[in-house]
């Protein structure tokens, strides 16, 4: 059964119907459909080259659509380049290549409040309240931290610009177990301090457990939709993504 947007529901982002890909004749989204809620956290799960992250890319702005809508709190963004997008509220961390590596925590932070150079140092120190970590390491290259600490880093650069949306790829890939239970904690609680969150991760079980929504995506179409607990407790989805 596909998703659709509930009637008298506000979100903050709708996207329906998307139909994307990496080339002309490529479609790896068939009608694919996200919806998040203002201060919601959705988890999107679901198998190996479902969709997942291109869907994230669709709404950010990094590949053309075909064919579907995307709207950002009533208003169509789905013509709008990644850079509008991204002035309008939707900060995207993707998975990889997501920090500097040669430029320390603090010219990483510079980098990510570009839409706003005049107030940076302001929303720099900001983030360094939120996380102290990257404030006793704001001298250091990128490089030389840890994969949990480059992750948190990728995100403290997208919170540069006070989104309302902010989209996860994959942020506990390639972690310890140690790393990714501590990445989880920051994500909830910049999802606890308001902002949305749009979230693809693996590990699913965990991220259902932080979430208010689960999606799961098969095959380029969104199959399913409900609250993040039911979805944990249904047998199918269970069996099919949570091992058990």
């Amino acid at each position: 059964m596909g998703v659709t947007a509930g009637v008298g529901t506000a979100h903050l982002m709708a996207a329906d119907g998307i139909v994307c890909g990496y080339g002309a004749a490529d479609e790896i989204l068939k009608g694919a459909a996200l919806h998040v809620r203002p201060r919601e956290l959705v988890a999107i799960i679901g198998p190996n080259g479902a969709g997942k992250s291109t869907l994230l890319k669709a709404v950010a702005g990094l590949l053309r659509l075909k064919a579907g809508t995307i709207d950002l709190e009533g208003a169509a963004i789905g013509a709008l380049p990644a850079r509008e997008r991204a002035r309008r509220g939707i900060a995207f961390v993707p998975q990889e290549a997501n920090v500097f590596a040669a430029m320390t925590v603090r010219e990483n932070l510079e980098m990510g409040g570009f839409l706003e150079p005049r107030t940076v140092s302001e929303r720099i120190e900001a983030q360094f309240a939120r996380f102290p970590l990257l404030a006793e390491k704001r001298r250091a290259a990128a490089r030389t931290l840890s994969g949990g600490q480059r992750q948190v880093l990728a995100m403290a650069m997208a919170l540069m610009v006070h989104p309302r949306l902010l989209l996860l790829d994959e942020p506990s890939a390639g972690l310890s177990p140690k790393a990714a239970e501590l990445l989880f904690d920051t994500i909830a609680a910049i999802h606890a301090e308001g902002t949305a969150i749009a979230m693809v991760e693996q590990n699913a079980q965990e991220a259902l457990a932080i979430a208010d929504r689960g999606l799961v995506l098969v095959d380029g179409r969104s199959v399913r939709e409900g609250p993040a607990r039911d979805m944990a407790g249904d047998p199918e989805v269970r069996r099919l993504f949570l091992g058990g």
